[in-house]
C-alpha cells in the first residue's frame, strides 16, 4: 500500500476536488464517503472503492485495515494525520475515506412501496428519510428536481449507507410518474399535515407511494391532486406540525406496521382517479 506524504498527488487531489465541489461531484458521477461505516457498506453492497484514503494512524483498527485488505493495494493511499485532516469534512480520528462512484441507476418500474419526496431542502434531512426510508424497507426513493442532492456529504453522512440499500432515483418528474404509477394500479398516499384523514384510521393498499414535501409549504397542490389519499398525523393540541423527516418516519412505519399486521384493505370509496 502506497504511502505519501504529499497533498499534490494526483489521486489525493482529486479526492480533495471531489469532497469541495458538488459540481465536481454531479460531474463525475464520483463522490467521497467518509468514516469506517459508510465505506464497509459500500465495499459490502457494491464493490471496491476506486481510491481508499486512509489516516495512518488508524491503521491499527482492525475495522480499517480490514478496508484496506478488501481494496486493491494499489488503490489504497496511506497518509499523515496533517493531509488526512485537510480533506474530511469530520474529525481526522474517523479514520478512512473512500472515493467511489455513485450507481447507475436505469430507471426502474415502480416498486409496490416507493417514497416520493418533493423538493425537500435540507441534506440532512434528505439523507435522514432515506436511512429511515431503508430501515421500513421501501424499495424505491424517487425525488423531484427541487430535491437537496442525494450524494452531497451530509446527506450521505446522514443517511449512514441507506444510499446502497435502497434504490434512489433523482430529477423525477413526480406528477408524471404519479399519473403513471396510478394508471397501472399503483396508489398515492400524500403526507399534509391539516384536513387529511388520519393516518392511524385510513386503509392503505400496496402498490404504495408515500409523497412528502417541502419543509416549509409541503406538498405542491399539483402532486396532493394526483394523490389517492391525504393523510395527516393526529398531534396534541397546539403542536402545529412535524419536521418532515421526523414526519417521514412515522408514516413510514405505520405502513410497516399495517402490513406487518396483515391490514392491508380497499381503499376507502371516497378516494377517486384522475
Amino acid at each position: 500500500m502506497p504511502r505519501i506524504s504529499s497533498p499534490q498527488n494526483p489521486r489525493f487531489r482529486d479526492a480533495v476536488r471531489l469532497a469541495e465541489s458538488s459540481r465536481e461531484r454531479r460531474k463525475s458521477g464520483r463522490c467521497v464517503l467518509e468514516g469506517e461505516h459508510l465505506v464497509a457498506v459500500y465495499i459490502d453492497r457494491v464493490g471496491a472503492p476506486e481510491t481508499l484514503i486512509v489516516n495512518e494512524d488508524a491503521l491499527s483498527d482492525p475495522r480499517i485495515a480490514a478496508l484496506a485488505e478488501a481494496t486493491s493495494r494499489a488503490d489504497v493511499l496511506i497518509v499523515p494525520v496533517r493531509m488526512f485532516a485537510g480533506i474530511a469534512a469530520l474529525p481526522a480520528d474517523i479514520g478512512v475515506l473512500a472515493v467511489v462512484r455513485t450507481p447507475a441507476v436505469n430507471v426502474p418500474a415502480a416498486a409496490s412501496f416507493c417514497l416520493l419526496l418533493e423538493d425537500i431542502q435540507d441534506p440532512g434531512n434528505v439523507g435522514t428519510m432515506l436511512r429511515t426510508a431503508a430501515a421500513a424497507g421501501v424499495a424505491q426513493v424517487w425525488l423531484s428536481k427541487g430535491c437537496a442532492f442525494a450524494w452531497s456529504p451530509k446527506t450521505l453522512r446522514a443517511a449512514q449507507g441507506a444510499h446502497f440499500l435502497t434504490t434512489i432515483v433523482e430529477d423525477v418528474d413526480l406528477i408524471g410518474w404519479s399519473r403513471t404509477f396510478r394508471a397501472s394500479g399503483g396508489h398515492i398516499a400524500a403526507l399534509v399535515p391539516h384536513n387529511g384523514e388520519d393516518l392511524y384510521a385510513t386503509e392503505l393498499e400496496r402498490p404504495l407511494a408515500l409523497a412528502i414535501g417541502n419543509e416549509g409549504s409541503g406538498l405542491s397542490d399539483a402532486l396532493i391532486e394526483r394523490a389517492d389519499i391525504r393523510v395527516t398525523i393526529p398531534m396534541a393540541a397546539g403542536m402545529e406540525s412535524l419536521n418532515a423527516a421526523a414526519a417521514a418516519a412515522v408514516a413510514l412505519f405505520e405502513c410497516v406496521r399495517r402490513q406487518r399486521a396483515g391490514s392491508n384493505r380497499s381503499l376507502p370509496r371516497t378516494s377517486t382517479r384522475s
